[in-house]
């Protein structure tokens, strides 16, 4: 068996992929990283049959981690950003109604989504900038608001930075940086909470033990209905 090698094996209907490493140490270990790759790092000389064992009993808590990373996998539509088309802000539909002028402008009227642009400027650029604009003040409102039920914490004001994330709606940084997707900004207020609200757990407890869901349920009791309800929205 090489050094390195990829595994295969079925558990029920679900197909697990892990990549098999061999080490200095004294004991197996196995990762699940947010792209749902697996590596399972074993003793030197460890037989192979009792590492595929172990694996195999660690099927489910590998499947679950996989679930966990993939609720947070926004997967939105193509847009083609034309007059008619529905887009979303915080968790509302709104029709686009697109109009060349000689400033970029966007606003929200009677449940029309107006794109003013210019002729150097596309639909699709200036409804990036409003939203990155938008997401700016309610992601730090919402923030602010979500760190004051952490005061037992003694949580220090974490730094925001917002990105464009094709797998994660959030996550944060050993340093204490909170990064939210910019797609965040088009699910309801409830949800935005929740994804800060789960980053903040994480600069307490910096995995999905008991002691994180624990935190989570305590100062966000309902979050598991946001949860859904983000998934319903944007995935």
């Amino acid at each position: 068996m090489s050094s390195n090698s990829e595994h295969t094996f079925h558990f029920g209907s679900a197909e697990i992929r892990y990549e098999l490493s061999f080490t200095e140490r004294k004991t197996m270990g196995i990762k699940v990283y947010p792209d749902c790759s697996v590596k399972v790092i074993v003793p030197i000389e460890t037989k192979e049959e009792s590492i595929e064992i172990k694996v195999r009993e660690k099927a489910p808590w590998i499947l679950k981690q996989q679930r966990e990373f993939l609720s947070y996998h926004p997967l939105t539509p193509p847009r083609k950003y034309i007059n008619g088309e529905s887009h979303l802000y915080l968790g509302r539909q709104y029709k686009l109604k697109i109009e060349v002028a000689k400033v970029n402008e966007v606003k929200l009227k009677e449940g029309k989504l107006f794109i003013f642009h210019t002729e150097k400027t596309s639909p699709e650029k200036a409804l990036f900038d409003w939203y990155k604009q938008k997401a700016d003040k309610q992601f730090t409102i919402l923030l602010e608001k979500s760190l004051k039920l952490y005061f037992r914490y003694n949580l220090e004001n974490p730094k925001l930075e917002i990105r464009q994330m094709t797998k994660r709606w959030g996550s944060c940084t050993p340093k204490g940086k909170v990064i939210l997707n910019l797609e965040l900004v088009k699910a309801p207020k409830g949800c935005i909470e929740y994804v800060i609200i789960h980053e903040l757990c994480h600069l307490i407890h910096h995995n999905h033990s008991k002691k994180f869901y624990d935190l989570q349920d305590l100062i966000m009791p309902d979050w598991s209905k946001w949860k859904e309800r983000l998934e319903r929205t944007l995935v």
